[in-house]
């Protein structure tokens, strides 16, 4: 009935971008999804397919949609990020490369039966891991932090050395199949230095324009897009095959020329490569034949495919790691989990195009070999990866850090509270001057949007159970809760007011639970903490028990969070009543004034007798640090309250 051209591209991106939100929203990983949506309106019920309807554009949009992604996987090649880690992740990336490549070319020969020119291409593909699959694994796994490090950098550096291995593997056995000079191969690998030059300077000149304020800020995405789009196409024209390096060395070239407005760019990117990583896969899966799906149950590709997830995938982690400070039990998770992702599906459909056009006829089955693979491991290692982590004791599972979004005073004061229970903390602000107290306070922060994409690859999240927004925009607050919802839990997510309204008004924007008791506003908190208040902890024992302490705490104290013996944390919460247990901390944020006249009382009224020892040490303790307080109090509090 809708048998167009515009009807199918705008399904395909509608199909694409409810894919996302769909896994997004019940913790899936996206390539599953849009994999089983492509499939349901493609092959099996045959709604539609991009391929026939677009015709000759169906390759090009390919080409140019796996230029960009690329480009955003080499926008995240800093090197000075990649020297801080230890030895195994340079083995991994560069030895351990070279074995799953030699690996998985033999594999794709011997076992799926290709020829040796196709398969060595396929196997330089297959080295990938990308960032865009690996990352939601990580954080569903919530590993600990070394395992947890190596997996993620690995899928970032090697997603795009995978396609340029490809490229050069069909470039350099192309040259060798055909009766050429040896100065038409000297024109093949000048061609690609050319490529590489092309790429370095068209980054190195928009880089430069956006950081100089060349560019207007509305034109910075466009003409980044455009010049992207100009590098490829150049160096494609003066040699096929050659705008993927380009692109590559230009996203590299800007990764490491330190730019302040990088993160703009990066934010261009994750728009852009988020809309055209849904299109393009539902287009590619949607676009499959039927005999395809029938190929997939070949003995043949099964058995590839349990050669990669079972040979191949640990050889290359267990050699290239000899000799350095991996476990064994490290070995065998990173050695198991290696999802393929968008990069692969997308690159083997680009070069499958190719080969065929020049003649590999056993080609075809690279769709399906490529499909089975990333399918097969996404599924396997992400429904396996947490089991496998708790089952070695690589998962961190009794975590209580706090992930702070807002850089306010009292955030800068709580965050640093919680640090001295020993749990971690980070705080995150979009302004860099609003993390000034924290810097003051020597708790760990970070600048940049918590929502974008590109964060994953700046924050593990791994260490964090809380998640409290605490920004001045409730939409804001609103959003990053319901962003996070699925991978910290509803339970764990707390959002502070920004203002005080009906509680009707209040709820289409109170996604997380308002945390403390009372629960203040944001504003409210921080007025508490420029007049002098300040955090205090009072240990719950046999002899002075919660009761006492509610007795005895001043009217004004706000209860935000109790310390378990264990260090973990729970925070208080209006909604649900928390009681604290012998053996407890309370940490409540009071006024200096009160708080310091009742430590005062208590030491004079009762006497040794009347309460434990360890009672009267902690109540001298806390006068102790009070006294020094005073000295750093604002200049606006009462004298009185400093003496």
């Amino acid at each position: 009935m809708f048998d167009s051209l515009l009807f199918d591209l705008m399904f395909v991106v509608l199909l694409g971008i409810l894919s996302q939100w769909l896994a997004w929203r019940f913790s899936m990983p996206a390539i599953v999804v849009m994999s089983i949506a492509g499939l349901l309106v493609g092959p099996i019920f045959g709604l539609i397919n991009p391929q026939q309807s677009m015709g000759d554009l169906f390759s090009p949009i390919i080409s140019l949609a796996v230029a960009i992604i690329l480009f955003e996987g080499s926008l995240n090649l800093d090197f000075k990020e990649i020297k801080g880690f230890s030895k195994p992740v340079g083995r991994i990336v560069t030895l351990g490369a070279f074995i799953a490549w030699i690996g998985g070319s033999l594999a794709a020969h011997y076992v799926a039966g290709l020829s040796w020119a196709v398969a060595w291409i396929i196997g330089g593909l297959f080295i990938v891991t990308g960032p865009t699959v690996i990352l939601p694994l990580l954080r569903q796994a919530k590993l600990k932090p070394r395992p947890a490090a190596i997996l993620k950098w690995e899928g970032i550096v090697v997603d795009p050395f995978g396609a340029l291995l490809a490229v050069f593997a069909y470039e350099f056995i192309k040259f060798l199949n055909s009766e050429v000079t040896f100065n038409a191969l000297l024109l093949f690998f000048g061609a690609s230095t050319l490529a590489v030059v092309i790429g370095c300077a068209a980054g190195w000149f928009v880089g430069r324009a956006i950081e100089d304020g060349g560019i207007p800020e509305f034109l910075k995405a466009p003409v980044l897009f455009a010049v992207v789009i100009f590098a490829f196409v150049l160096s494609d024209e003066i040699m096929h095959e050659t705008g993927l390096l380009a692109v590559t060395a230009m996203g590299m070239m800007m990764a490491n020329m330190k730019l302040t407005a990088l993160e703009d760019i990066k934010h261009f990117k994750e728009n852009i490569s988020v809309l055209l990583i849904s299109g393009i896969f539902v287009m590619l899966t949607a676009s499959l034949d039927p005999d395809i799906l029938i190929e997939i149950t070949n003995p043949n590709i099964i058995a590839f495919v349990a050669v990669m997830l079972f040979v191949v995938r640990p050889a290359s982690i267990w050699l290239s790691t000899i000799g350095t400070e991996l476990n064994a039990r490290e070995k065998l998770l990173i050695g198991w989990i290696a999802p393929r992702g968008i990069v692969a599906l997308t690159v083997s459909g680009y070069f499958a195009t190719i080969l065929l056009d020049n003649g590999y006829k056993d080609a075809e089955l690279l769709t399906a070999l490529t499909f089975a693979l990333v399918f097969g491991t996404v599924l396997l290692h992400g429904f396996s990866i947490s089991w496998l982590a708790r089952k070695l004791n690589l998962a961190t599972t009794d975590e209580s850090g706090v992930l702070i979004v807002g850089g306010t005073r009292f955030a800068a004061e709580l965050g640093a509270a919680i640090q001295k229970s020993g749990n971690d903390v980070l705080i995150a602000d979009r302004n860099y001057s609003n993390l000034t107290s924290a810097r003051k306070n020597s708790v760990p922060s970070f600048t940049g949007n918590i929502l974008r994409e590109q964060t994953e690859l700046n924050i593990d999240f791994t260490p964090y159970r809380y998640l409290l927004a605490m920004t001045r925009s409730d939409r804001y607050n609103a959003n990053v809760c319901s962003d996070f919802g699925p991978d910290f839990g509803t339970e764990h997510l707390l959002q502070t007011k920004t203002r005080r309204v009906s509680s009707d008004a209040l709820r289409p924007t109170q996604v997380g639970r308002a945390p403390f008791s009372p629960a203040l506003t944001i504003s409210e908190l921080d007025d508490r903490v420029a007049r002098g208040d300040v955090i205090r902890r009072t240990r719950i024992t046999e002899q002075y028990s919660y009761t006492s302490y509610l007795r005895d705490r001043s009217n004004e104290a706000v209860l935000l969070y109790i310390e378990k013996e264990d260090g973990s944390i729970i925070f208080f919460s209006e909604e649900n009543e928390r009681r604290a247990e012998p053996g407890d901390t309370v940490v409540a944020l009071s006024p200096f004034t009160e708080t310091i006249e009742r430590v005062h009382e208590r030491i004079d009224e009762q006497t040794e007798e009347e309460i434990a020892y360890e009672e009267v040490e902690q109540l001298l303790v806390e006068r102790q640090e009070m006294e020094d307080d005073s000295h750093d109090l604002p200049g606006d509090v009462p004298k009185s309250a400093k003496e």
